[in-house]
């Protein structure tokens, strides 16, 4: 299938890091990492061969479900997005989040991304099938807020006007700023201003420092889960 073919082709391309975001994270995490490089058998490299098919298959079915304005988050496997996941204070699934429009009947995810996979640090529009492929991640989860079609429209026209401004990545992740933006910084933004600031959000704390969390989306009582879907 087309789907396959294109996540085939991100075999090879490197996971995205926050490394600035490991401060925060510091006193949440004890565990060291081995140098040495596993060593992978036959029957492990079949087994991830499987995952990988049976999550495409998934990943294909999820996105007839999506619709404008969704929120989408996604788990990443690697160390960073680990230790993002556990600045979540109530739910730490995820570790990246983007909103969803459909365009041309396909559907896209506006996120704010930094570190390698992101050389120029601007919010970026990924297909969904890219944004939540299988080799770097271990599931994703769709939620929707409840909103009136004015304003979820005017939320996605926000997101991409944040988007097509070239707003870069916020790499100190402060909420106060607007020329720079953190991925649930974007997303609570382009929902607060899109309704009107008809919506609003908590925010978490770690000591003095004040954040959007990603839990901080889909926790809100406006906001209902879709489905969550974790590769296996």
């Amino acid at each position: 299938m087309s789907g396959d073919n294109n996540i085939e082709k991100l075999f090879f391309l490197k996971r995205w890091q926050f490394c600035c975001l490991l401060f925060f994270i510091e006193s949440c995490t004890t565990n060291t990492a081995s140098h040495n490089k596993p060593f992978i058998t036959t029957a492990e490299s079949i087994k991830s061969a499987a995952i990988v098919q049976r999550a495409i298959i998934q990943i294909t079915e999820i996105e007839k479900s999506i619709q404008v304005g969704d929120l989408i988050t996604r788990s990443g496997n690697d160390f960073t997005s680990e230790s993002l996941q556990k600045i979540n204070q109530h739910d730490k699934t995820y570790s990246h989040c983007g909103i969803a429009s459909i365009e041309n009947d396909t559907v896209f995810v506006y996120h704010a991304l930094g570190g390698e996979f992101n050389p120029d640090q601007k919010i970026r529009r990924d297909p969904f099938i890219l944004f939540c492929e299988p080799y770097t991640n271990r599931g994703i989860g769709i939620f929707r807020f409840k909103l009136t079609r004015p304003e979820i429209k005017n939320t996605v026209t926000t997101a991409k006007k944040y988007y097509q401004s070239g707003v870069m990545f916020d790499i100190k992740f402060d909420l106060q700023t607007n020329d720079r933006m953190y991925c649930s910084e974007f997303v609570y933004k382009s929902f607060f201003e899109g309704t009107q600031h008809n919506i609003q959000f908590t925010t978490s704390h770690i000591k003095t420092f004040t954040y959007i969390g990603i839990d901080d989306l889909f926790m809100n009582p406006a906001c209902i889960e879709i489905k969550r879907i974790m590769y296996k």
